[in-house]
Formats: structure tokens, C-alpha cells, sequence
């Protein structure tokens, strides 16, 4: 058996000897395979069976195996292709791999090569089917902010990908605490509230506390509540935080600012899950999910004692880091765009152009706010647009420390196609002119590649 999981391959090749010895070789190392002699019979094989890996030989009876490959990648892309092919047909080999194959054998095929080969392909579909798998999450994601919140979750780099992975794991546990960090302005409340909108407690509250904005005098009556006549001033029954979020999540933001004694209450609340009124004589049972932030370092604060080590344990449970924006540049130009597009309908203005002067400009800048830094430069550049297109002076004018790039002038002249279409030629070189990995990486379908490849004839 194989180190990778076990795949369904599909063998089309008029050779008998070929296909058997194949399928006899890839089912011993623990594949199923199926093998197939004519075009006609792999079709409807294809159809009722639905290979992840199709082995295909370039040279075939009743149509040649090229038209075969392109055919299966319009109806079926989520097939990868491995070509076989003879000795100086190398020319077969580019288009194979332009019109979508993943990789190609040679003849005389040797095992250890299909065995490479479906190594290759195997980890590449496993990757590939993540990713859809995190684009799915993002999507559904994106979706309930909208719906729930009036507002996106913006991110599709790495780092980002990284993070609603865990918040797509972590959500799935309703009762798990999570500590979430990372500098101001980076997302951390979005970050709770998607753990929230994407777990069974999402018909519940999202109750949001800014432990810094409290006063310590107020904070144990604001935390755990009171009863009538508890201290003066307390003229009528008030639940707390933990009450107003049951069968919720309650996020405390700045959780190290919280005093010492309240660590301690907080602690033996997290771990009896029930909470008592000041002035009360009773205690209430809570189900509520604990999400908690901080943009410090509490590691560093335990060793000084001024944290607990017991609660921060508790606390996190789960960890997630929000990476500052510095860090995920490939994040810049979604969020700009998003911005763009917010704030010009906010004000009902009409900007459909973005300059690349202004890519430029943000790209080159290190953003110590972050996304909410983003955010209001973005705000205020819109505000002083007067045109129906975004340009560098409207950023600097927004934001002092931005300065307008002397981008030349030929950059300045770009428009959208011209964009457009070396975007489009960069995916294609990255990939060895694969369109199918290509129209992946620039995410838009197959066919919207071909068309915009077309347009601009590539």
C-alpha cells in the first residue's frame, strides 16, 4: 500500500498489454483502477464512475487522445490528466499540458514513473480539494457576515486561509475557549464573530465586551451582574455579561487589562460554568462559549505575574494569531478594492476605477493600523475623490504618511484590460501555461479564462 490515500484511476490506452500491466501494477499498491481500451467505452465510464485520475494515451482509435483530454477538462475539470506518450512527440506534450494535463509518462513506461507520477497527482488533488474545502468555508463565511453583520470577511492569502481554517475547526466545538491575538486593527472581533456565525450557537447572542473601556469599580457588576439594592445606586435587578450571552458567545476584547481579583472570579466561573449576582445568594448555571483577544503578549505577562497562568490556560484552549497586514500584502488589494466599493456607495459616488498608482502606493506602505488603518484611509480618500477614478494624490492627501509614488507614466496610463491581461499572462507563465491551474490561481472558472484569453489574444 501507498503512503497516499487510495485514488480511482481510470487507464484508456489501445494496447492491452499496456492497460493490464498499469492496472494490475497501480491496484497492487493499493489504487482502484478501472482500464478501458477505446475513447467511447472511457466516456461512460467517466460519467457513472467518476475517476479522480485519468492515465490517457495520446494515441487512440476512434479519436486522438488530445481531443479526449480537452473534452474532459471542459466536462469533468475536476479530472486530472496523466498523458502517455512515444518518443519525439514532445510537441503533443505542450499542448497536453496547455489544454489542462497535469503531468505525462513516457513509453516505454517504466513503474517506477507511474508511480511517481500518481504520487505527484495524488498530492496535488489533496491540496487542491483543501483549498476548495477553506474557499468553501470562506464563501459560506463571507455569506452569513453579509447576511448577519452587513460586512465581509476579506482575506484570500495564505495567512488568511490559515486562520478561517482554524476558525472553521474551532467553531465545530461549541463549548472550546479561543484566545485570539494580534496588533490593533487587525480583525480580531471578525475573527470571534465568524467563529460564532459558523457554530451551532449562531441563533444565539454575540455579546462583545471591551474590557479596557470599563472601569475597574463597575467591572464585576458589568461582568457578573447584580440584585436590587447590592450597593448604592443599584436600584433594580441587572444580569451580567455571561447572562446576556447565554447559549451565545461572549468575546471580551483587551482580556489583559482585566484586574487581578476578577482573574480569579473569572477563572472559577470558566471552570463551574456558573455565575453569581452581586448581592445574590444563588448561583445561575451559564452555557456560553468564552472568546477572548488581546493584541499583548500574555506569555510574557504570566512570567511577570500579571496574569495568571491558570486563566491564561483556560483561556486558550484554542489559539488563533490574526497576522498584521504588513505581513499578508496580498491581502491589500481585495480590501481595497471591498473598501472602495463600501465607502463609494455610502456616499453614493460612482468610482469604478481604481489607479495602479494607488496599488502601488499601498503595497509600499506598512499599514501600523492595519486593516482599520486601511479602512479610514480608504474613507477618506473616496470622500475627496471628485472623479470616477481613485487616484495616488487622493491618498496622500487622506493619509500624510502615504506618499504619492512617481510611477511612470506609462504605469499611469494602464487601464483595467491592460491589467487584466497581464495578470492573466503571469498565471500562465506560473503554471507552465496549464490553464486549467492557471484559471485556479487568478480564481475564475476554465471557460472565463478561455474567453478572457480570446479577448486579448493570448
Amino acid at each position: 500500500m501507498m503512503e497516499t490515500e487510495q485514488l480511482k484511476i481510470l487507464v484508456v490506452d489501445d494496447e492491452p498489454r499496456i492497460r493490464e500491466e498499469i492496472e494490475e501494477f497501480l491496484t497492487d499498491i493499493g489504487h482502484r483502477v478501472h482500464s478501458m481500451g477505446c475513447p467511447s467505452e472511457a466516456f461512460r465510464n467517466l460519467e457513472a464512475w467518476g475517476p479522480d485520475v485519468l492515465i490517457l494515451d495520446i494515441k487512440l482509435p476512434e479519436t486522438d487522445g488530445l481531443t479526449v483530454l480537452e473534452t474532459v477538462k471542459s466536462r469533468y475539470p475536476e479530472i486530472e490528466v496523466i498523458m502517455i506518450t512515444g518518443h519525439g512527440d514532445m510537441d503533443s506534450v505542450i499542448r497536453a499540458m496547455r489544454l489542462g494535463a497535469v503531468d505525462y509518462l513516457r513509453k516505454p513506461l517504466r513503474l517506477n514513473d507511474i508511480r511517481a507520477a500518481v504520487e505527484r497527482t495524488g498530492k496535488f488533488l489533496r491540496l487542491n480539494r483543501r483549498l476548495q474545502s477553506v474557499e468553501k468555508s470562506y464563501f459560506l463565511l463571507s455569506r452569513e457576515f453579509q447576511e448577519a453583520e452587513g460586512r465581509r470577511m476579506i482575506g484570500r492569502g495564505k495567512a488568511m486561509q490559515k486562520v478561517l481554517d482554524l476558525m472553521t475547526r474551532v467553531a465545530a466545538s461549541d463549548d472550546t475557549s479561543v484566545l485570539i491575538t494580534g496588533e490593533s486593527g487587525t480583525g480580531k472581533e471578525l475573527v470571534a464573530r465568524g467563529i460564532h456565525q459558523l457554530s451551532s450557537r449562531r441563533e444565539g447572542c454575540f455579546y462583545p465586551v471591551n474590557v479596557s473601556a470599563i472601569p475597574e469599580s463597575l467591572f464585576e457588576s458589568e461582568l457578573f451582574g447584580h440584585v436590587k439594592g447590592a450597593f448604592t445606586g443599584a436600584s433594580a435587578n441587572r444580569p451580567g455579561c455571561f447572562e446576556y450571552a447565554e447559549g451565545g458567545s461572549l468575546f471580551m476584547d483587551e482580556i489583559c487589562d482585566l484586574a487581578m481579583p476578577l482573574q480569579a472570579r473569572l477563572l472559577r466561573l470558566l471552570e463551574e460554568r456558573r455565575v453569581r449576582r452581586i448581592g445574590a445568594h444563588r448561583e445561575t448555571r451559564v452555557d456560553v462559549r468564552l472568546i477572548s483577544a488581546t493584541n499583548r503578549d500574555v506569555g510574557a505577562l504570566v512570567a511577570e505575574d500579571a496574569f495568571r497562568s491558570d486563566l491564561y490556560h483556560r483561556l486558550n484552549a484554542f489559539h488563533i494569531h490574526v497576522p498584521p497586514l504588513r505581513d499578508r500584502p496580498e491581502d491589500i488589494p481585495p480590501l481595497l478594492a471591498y473598501f472602495v466599493d463600501m465607502f463609494s456607495k455610502n456616499l453614493k459616488k460612482r468610482i469604478p476605477v481604481v489607479d495602479p498608482g494607488v496599488f502601488e502606493q499601498m503595497a509600499a506602505y506598512p499599514f501600523p493600523g492595519n486593516v482599520r488603518e486601511l479602512r479610514n484611509i480608504v474613507e477618506r480618500a473616496v470622500i475627496l475623490c471628485d472623479g470616477d477614478r481613485l487616484l495616488p494624490r487622493h491618498v496622500s492627501n487622506a493619509s500624510p504618511n502615504i506618499q504619492q509614488t512617481e510611477a511612470p507614466r506609462q504605469a499611469e496610463s494602464l487601464d483595467l484590460e491592460a491589467t487584466e491581461k497581464r495578470l492573466i499572462q503571469k498565471a500562465l507563465e506560473k503554471t507552465g501555461h496549464n490553464k486549467s491551474q492557471a484559471a485556479r490561481l487568478l480564481n475564475i472558472t476554465w471557460q472565463a479564462l478561455n474567453r478572457r484569453m480570446k479577448k486579448h489574444g493570448l
